[in-house]
């Protein structure tokens, strides 16, 4: 299949083969097609957990509304985006520049920090978990399609309680916050929702031209 007929495969997925484990050769391409996606400046301002653990997965399913998803798929990627310590995250990447592309610490490098830097401190408190979370939606997009090159399953999930997730992570503590969820794995046989035609508006509906 091609991408477009991949991407016309997958589906959210609402009920998972419980039997069926993401191996990990795809798993560790399913990692680097996150740490390869977009983000703004390049800064990553983000963390991912991927959650095996039963007894966690337990726990974190009593805070997703009993949602099946969490406990019976494969792997739960947790898409965290950081709150805390903007400025060393800045530094960080333009140590990791320096370091990946040999450059030296000119001047030029210290200005686009700089400029980062303020326009970080330039936001609201809220612009600016808004920026921090649109981040993972952005990974988030990269792990779906890398699911659907490698006909893996997903379900992307906004509904979950934040706070409990943060709690029982222990997320506040690491400066995190859970901001988009993705159980993975692979579609149990029952799952009526693979039946079901997809829905998209139609190419002349959706875009304009100028």
């Amino acid at each position: 299949m091609n991408l477009i007929e991949k991407l016309n495969w997958r589906y959210a997925t609402k009920a998972f083969d419980i039997s069926k484990k993401v191996p990990e050769n795809d798993l560790n391409f399913l990692k680097e097609a996150i740490r390869l996606s977009v983000s703004s400046y390049g800064l990553q301002m983000y963390k991912v957990l991927i959650i095996e653990n039963p007894e966690i997965r337990k726990e974190l399913r009593k805070a997703s509304w009993e949602q099946a998803q969490i406990t019976d798929a494969s792997h739960l990627f947790i898409f965290c985006n950081y709150t805390i310590n903007h400025d060393q995250h800045v530094d960080d990447h333009i140590q990791l520049i320096i370091d990946t592309q040999q450059r030296i610490d000119d001047h030029g490098l210290k200005k686009y920090a700089e400029s980062i830097k303020s326009n970080i401190a330039n936001m609201t408190s809220e612009e600016r978990i808004n920026w921090t979370e649109k981040q993972t939606y952005l990974a988030l997009n990269s792990l779906i399609i890398a699911c659907a090159d490698r006909q893996i399953d997903a379900c992307p999930m906004e509904g979950f309680d934040k706070q409990a997730y943060n709690r029982i992570l222990g997320l506040d503590e690491m400066g995190l916050n859970a901001s988009v969820i993705a159980p993975v794995g692979y579609r149990s046989k029952s799952d009526e929702a693979q039946l079901r035609k997809k829905v998209r508006k139609p190419i002349k509906e959706l875009f304009l031209s100028a």
